[in-house]
Formats: C-alpha cells, sequence, structure tokens
C-alpha cells in the first residue's frame, strides 16, 4: 500500500483464510457451554455460480467429492437473488467433519479460479428450545457473524451480540456490524 492509498483512505481489502473456518469446532464447544446451542449437523456455501464448462466440472467434482458414500449428503438450491448454495450434511456431533467438508467446498472453488465467486459459508445451530442460529463467513472479509432468524424476518439481534460475545475469542468476527447480512432461508438454517 503506497502513501497515495493512505491519504485518500484506501485500504487492501482482506485476504480470504480459509483455514480460518476449522475455528469453528472450537467455537462451536464454547458455544454450546455458553448458550446451550449445538451444531445441527447442517452447513453450507453460497456462491455466485459462473457461465461455461470449467465451472460446472470443478461444482460437479466438488458434489461427486463430498457425496461419496461414506460423506454427507449434498444438495444444490438457487436462492431469490440467484446465488447457488450447497447444503452439506453430517450428523450433529460430527462439526469438524461438516467443517472439513465446507472448506474442501471452498478450497476447490478458489483453487479452480472461482474465488471471487464466493460469497459465504455458514453452519447451523440450535438452541436449547429450538431457536436457529449461524455462524456465517464471509469470504471476501475473512471474518465470521451470528445471524439469528425469528419468525417473519426478524433476527434476534441480542442473541447475535451474545453469541459474539461468547466465541469472539475463538473466532475472528466483523467488526462492522452493518456486514452482518441477513441470510432469510439459507439452507443449513
Amino acid at each position: 500500500m503506497g502513501f497515495l492509498d493512505t491519504l485518500l483512505g484506501r485500504s487492501k481489502p482482506v485476504k480470504p483464510d480459509l483455514d480460518r473456518l476449522f475455528g469453528l469446532s472450537t467455537a462451536a464447544v464454547t458455544l454450546e457451554a455458553a448458550t446451550g446451542f449445538r451444531p445441527t449437523g447442517l452447513g453450507s456455501v453460497c456462491f455466485r455460480a459462473a457461465e461455461g464448462g470449467a465451472f460446472a466440472r470443478v461444482q460437479q467434482d466438488v458434489q461427486q467429492l463430498l457425496d461419496a458414500d461414506d460423506g454427507p449428503k449434498v444438495e444444490l438450491s438457487t436462492d431469490s437473488y440467484g446465488y447457488t448454495w450447497l447444503l452439506a450434511r453430517t450428523g450433529p456431533d460430527a462439526l469438524p467433519d461438516l467443517v472439513t467438508d465446507l472448506h474442501a467446498v471452498n478450497s476447490a472453488l478458489e483453487s479452480g479460479g472461482f474465488g471471487p465467486h464466493l460469497l459465504c459459508s455458514l453452519a447451523g445451530f440450535q438452541g436449547p428450545n429450538g431457536e436457529r442460529l449461524a455462524l456465517v463467513y464471509l469470504y471476501k472479509r475473512g471474518t465470521f457473524y451470528p445471524f439469528a432468524p425469528l419468525p417473519g424476518d426478524k433476527r434476534d439481534n441480542a442473541l447475535e451480540i451474545q453469541v459474539r460475545g461468547a466465541v469472539g475469542a475463538d473466532l475472528p468476527f466483523e467488526d462492522d456490524l452493518s456486514r452482518w447480512f441477513p441470510v432469510w432461508g439459507a439452507p443449513g438454517l
């Protein structure tokens, strides 16, 4: 970064660090102890699908990798904004396996040259009274944030702040609350 960039307030974008996803396993233990939320075994990766054979091959390879006989089942869906969601399933007690699968999907897309198409990844959790929660990883920022949906397209902001306080030492959290985007109806929630 040069002198003019500093003077004009420009900054380098944070380089994504996919290994940060592995922090979800530690954060899940802390989250359960602090709030009672447990992993659901569901997680997803959101990306903008690209046209062309190269992207189709990467997407097919990822799906075959995760649909192995001993692996989780994978579902592809498209949301109303045109983003593709790849939902991975494991058992609720197999969060490390789920995180490995999410990392593999992100890594395959990134190494195939489609990193700029990645939006976010999330892991789902359920509270003691059936509340839903996701820990969302923002690919382009390299940070996490909690999303706690309520009925009627509302969110439980108090729970989100509580979760940040509980697992903020385990994961790099997004400081800019305006970037805590709602992911209504995301697969894995």
